[in-house]
């Protein structure tokens, strides 16, 4: 038995990590903001992670297995996280993103050929430069700055005293996904309303709600540092998702060439992750295509109801 403790984790595919810890029979503690409570069976504590002084009382003389970090988006939140759990966990795990490489959020990135997936490399934490003068605690610039606030983190947390790995999740489809993307196409498509695309849609890496839980629960109980990009097997577009809808028996959906306000998932450039790194690891990640059809229609199901 492991004690592990989860950083956010009551909300979409975190609830579903702090249940397969549970399963498995390791101590499980959820900290976050008191927002929503914990699954059955964590421990809960209430802190505000900015917080160092509230964060380290809260967690009192606490000393983890693993840490797994689900709510770590700027590099002040990662410096506070790096100085409270030095010393109390040898192992700490970030939940980041593909948004790190991003090229439209970077000088320092650049589009990779054509039709190629992008790789760990692309983005080095260890290498990446760090500004914590920057206003982070602005929620709004923050948001803005979403991949910046992630890469950032990941270079701040590279440097701490314990064993750091970050998987950079795909776009994450299923659950009750708090964003509101699927969401967005399925009331679209359902109410006849035109979906914002590019003139030539690119396809993108997306992952199901489940399947990145256990890519989490898997990086917590290996011993690999750095970056890990996780995305299950083959490439979806708008296209793919909206005939998932429509196969669901949501409605026809209706495109409509957009200029920058286009749809969550309709892409101008080609937005791949190479999982070769997980997969030499020993991870086997799943067919997008396989689960597609299931997610969308469970969604489409939970949406008339709502």
């Amino acid at each position: 038995m492991n004690d592990v403790c989860i950083i956010g984790g009551s909300r979409y595919f975190g609830r579903h990590l702090v249940e397969r810890f549970l399963a498995d029979g390791d101590a499980v503690t959820v900290l976050n903001r008191g927002s929503a409570p914990a699954p059955p069976g964590a421990t809960h504590l209430i802190a505000d992670r900015d917080d160092e002084q509230a964060l380290r009382k809260a967690l009192g003389d606490k000393r983890f297995d693993v840490v797994v970090d689900q709510v770590c988006y700027t590099p002040r939140q990662a410096a506070v996280a790096r100085d409270v759990f030095a010393g109390r966990t040898a192992r700490y795990v970030m939940t980041s993103t593909v948004e790190v490489y991003h090229p439209g959020t970077s000088a320092r990135l650049t589009e990779q050929p054509p039709g190629t997936p992008v790789g760990e490399v692309a983005v080095d934490p260890a290498a990446w430069p760090v500004d914590l003068v920057l206003p982070w605690s602005d929620p709004v610039f923050a948001d803005a700055h979403y991949g910046e606030g992630k890469r950032q983190a990941e270079a701040v947390l590279s440097g701490a005293a314990f064993d750091f790995a970050s998987v950079r999740c795909a776009h994450v489809l299923g659950g009750a996904d708090f964003t509101g993307r699927l969401a967005y196409y399925i009331d679209r498509v359902a109410a006849g309303e035109p979906i914002g695309v590019h003139p030539v849609n690119h396809p993108a890496s997306f992952i199901r709600d489940g399947e990145i839980a256990e890519v989490l629960l898997w990086a917590a109980r290996e011993s690999f540092t750095g970056p890990v990009n996780a995305a299950s097997a083959g490439e979806l577009d708008v296209a793919d998702v909206c005939a998932a809808i429509e196969a669901a028996g949501a409605g026809e959906p209706r495109f409509a060439v957009a200029g920058e306000e286009v749809s969550p998932y309709a892409f101008d450039r080609y937005y791949a992750m190479d999982t070769a790194r997980a997969t030499s690891l020993g991870f086997r990640f799943s067919e997008a295509r396989s689960w597609l059809g299931e997610v969308v229609a469970r969604a489409v199901k939970e949406r008339a109801t709502t």
